[in-house]
Parts: structure tokens; C-alpha cells; sequence
């Protein structure tokens, strides 16, 4: 696994490739599925195929790199909401990205495991720094007052799991997971 600081001696061309890469292929996987061609990924970043077999020498390692990518842009926005001057509001926006996030990573997960028959399980480090992101979120909103005290941030993973299953769930038009993010508010 190619890890934020194994990449660190990367040349700055070698970094924006990378990065291009990346971007394009959470693009095409969103569009696609994990079934997309290498070929497609190195067409829509604008490289060649041999730029993202150097960085990602299989679909897999790909795959892994943006969902890793994912959860580190999900810690970051985490961490850009700590500072708002509505914690309640940032809270509950965040929740909202972290579960539209999901649902794109899950759906992408199921499928690569299906195609693989291997389960896909993001490194440790980027969800420590994400569930600690989050948690201080909720702190922050729970000290104003916007969450219930009694939430915890070990919870958070539950009811997000919760959510998700009611956005798929959930007739067109109706409020369920509103309902859900309701029953977090003080």
C-alpha cells in the first residue's frame, strides 16, 4: 500500500500526476464501478497508461488509493468545519457529506469484493484521523448545545450505518433520514 508518507519524496510532476490520477479515477469508479479499464482512468487524468501502472501497479492498489484519498478528504473537511461559528450547522452538513461519501464508497467496495472475492478495509491510520475529526465536530456541536449529550463519537459509525441504509432504502420524497439526523439534535 502506498502510504501519504512513502509519498513524500515523490518529484512535484510525479505528485500532480498522482493526484490527477487519483481524481480521475474516483471519477471514473463513481461513473463505472471498479470494472473500469485502467486505460479509461489514464484517459480521463490526461497521462499515459504507464504513468498510473508506475503509481498503481493494479486496479486494486488503485481502488484502495481513493478510497484512502476519500477518508483523508473527509478527515480535512472534518477539520475545516472546527472553526465554524455554527458547530450545530457544520456538524450536521458534515454528517451529510460523510453519508453521501459512503454510499459512493460502500457501493465501490461491495463491488470490488465481489469482483475479487477480497473484503476492502481502509488502513487504520486515515480512519483514526477521520473518527477523530469527527469527534471533535461533535464535541464541538455537543458543547453548543445543537447534538444530544449523550451521543458519543463510537455511535457515530452506527447511526451513519443506519442513515445510509435509510437513504437507499427510503421512497423518493420522504424525510426518513432527516428523521434520523433529527433524533441527533438536542
Amino acid at each position: 500500500m502506498t502510504t501519504p508518507a512513502s509519498r513524500t519524496g515523490l518529484r512535484a510532476d510525479a505528485r500532480r500526476n498522482r493526484a490527477r490520477v487519483l481524481a480521475a479515477a474516483h471519477e471514473a469508479f463513481a461513473d463505472e464501478g471498479p470494472s473500469v479499464p485502467l486505460d479509461e482512468i489514464a484517459r480521463r487524468a490526461g497521462v499515459g497508461a504507464g504513468t498510473v501502472y508506475r503509481h498503481f501497479p493494479s486496479k486494486e492498489l488503485l481502488f484502495e488509493a481513493v478510497v484512502l484519498d476519500r477518508i483523508a478528504w473527509l478527515a480535512g473537511q472534518a477539520r475545516e468545519r472546527l472553526d465554524a461559528a455554527d458547530p450545530g450547522a457544520a456538524f450536521f452538513e458534515f454528517f451529510d457529506v460523510v453519508a453521501e461519501q459512503a454510499l459512493l464508497n460502500k457501493a465501490l467496495c461491495d463491488a470490488l469484493e465481489a469482483s475479487t472475492g477480497l473484503p476492502f478495509k481502509a488502513a487504520s491510520d486515515e480512519r483514526a484521523e477521520f473518527r477523530a475529526a469527527f469527534a471533535d465536530l461533535l464535541r464541538r456541536a455537543q458543547a453548543a448545545g445543537a447534538v444530544r449529550a449523550d451521543v458519543e463519537p463510537g455511535d457515530l459509525t452506527a447511526l451513519l450505518a443506519g442513515y445510509l441504509a435509510i437513504q437507499r432504502q427510503a421512497p423518493q420524497g420522504r424525510p426518513l433520514a432527516k428523521i434520523i439526523a433529527d433524533g441527533l439534535r438536542a
